[in-house]
């Protein structure tokens, strides 16, 4: 048996209804900042429980859009995770910001525990990433923040619906950024993002932000980008967001049935899961022993499991200028070599989900 990780070819397998819309939505010739957009984001403002929903270009984007539009620029320290995709610190570093990284947990999130101790007279910002569809202990966050004046602005991109005591992710900081790249849960055919706020004034900028800068046609407020959500991809949105309870719905059966499987495995390690949070697993992670070792085999076994990620993002090439050595965030680097994913979508079946467990299975009691 195979099982293949990406979904898509069965999401996308029926869509005469889709393409009958994008052909009558064609000769409107209404392709930038049109209809669709506007209703889209409406919609999108109301899943969330939001006032405003504005379309960006990508989930990147949504983060570095709004930090600018609280005014987080060049020289400012903004404290992540070091625990997230490139993704998040290509945001913050794009504005000409300094990322400063505290350790995950074993929710693959910040330790909000650290925090504090990163806080200094640069910082101005926090950017909690919601990693695999785990959210942020937002609650601790939120007074933290406070007590230093900091304003918050979430990555929720992988975390759409995840809640703490039904509060969605996304809602908690002064602006909640989302991507809808083909692989998320609510997903559309190409780049795009979202970002929501409460703010009207945020929301304002935003949309200034996101289109050059332009008042209207002829005039230019302030210095911004080109960062509009396609009409094209708005209709997707649109198509799909009506599914996107049911999809979480779907993806959350999925994982608890992995859970109550994999938890006899004593080789395999369930992070934790937390009561009072609905974690929507945009990735299904475990603990492995001998991660390695199970990878290679199932990948022979014909099962397409990923690692996110192997290699700590703080010790990447890439961001060797911000100074961090080997060995400064150990949970992170301990994730490194333990972690695995199976897919956990809305379209793997029963029988292919057996087929991971058993393997999963079958590895251990071979060693």
């Amino acid at each position: 048996m195979r099982v293949r990780y990406s979904y898509l070819p069965q999401q996308f397998a029926d869509i005469d209804g889709l393409l009958d819309q994008i052909r009558k939505f064609i000769p409107t010739g209404d392709f930038t900042l049109g209809k669709p957009v506007r209703e889209f984001e409406a919609r999108f403002a109301a899943l969330i429980g939001a006032r405003h929903a504005i379309g960006v270009g990508s989930g990147t984007d949504a983060i570095k859009l709004a930090l600018r539009a609280i005014g987080i620029g060049h020289g400012d320290e903004v404290i992540t995770t070091a625990n997230t995709f490139i993704a998040t610190v290509g945001a913050i570093a794009e504005i000409g910001a300094r990322p400063v990284f505290v350790d995950c947990d074993d929710t693959f999130c910040m330790d909000v525990g650290l925090v504090e101790q990163a806080i200094t007279s640069r910082t101005k910002a926090i950017v909690p990433v919601h990693f695999t569809g785990y959210m942020t202990d937002m609650p601790r966050l939120q007074r933290i923040a406070e007590r230093h004046g900091l304003p918050i602005v979430e990555d929720a991109c992988q975390a759409i619906l995840a809640n703490i005591d039904g509060r969605n992710a996304g809602t908690w900081g002064r602006a909640g950024a989302f991507s809808l790249h083909p692989l998320k849960n609510l997903n559309v055919w190409g780049d795009a993002g979202m970002i929501v706020t409460d703010d009207d004034a945020i929301a304002h900028k935003l949309r200034l932000l996101n289109n050059h800068g332009m008042k209207n046609r002829d005039e230019i407020e302030l210095l911004g980008y080109n960062s509009r959500l396609d009409s094209l991809q708005a209709i997707v949105g649109n198509w799909l967001i009506g599914d996107a309870e049911a999809i979480t719905a779907k993806r959350i059966e999925n994982a608890l049935y992995y859970d109550a499987a994999l938890d006899s495995i004593r080789q395999i390690r369930i992070p934790p899961r937390i009561a009072n949070m609905r974690q929507v697993y945009h990735l299904y992670i475990v603990f492995a022993e001998d991660r390695d070792g199970l990878y290679g085999y199932l990948q022979d076994a014909g099962i397409e499991c990923k690692i996110h990620y192997p290699i700590p993002l703080y010790q990447q090439q890439g961001l060797q200028h911000l100074g961090y050595p080997k060995g400064s965030f150990p949970v992170t680097d301990r994730h490194t070599h333990e972690i695995i994913t199976f897919p956990t979508d809305q379209h793997i079946s029963r029988e292919e989900q057996d087929y991971v467990i058993d393997k999963v299975g079958s590895y251990y009691a071979g060693r």
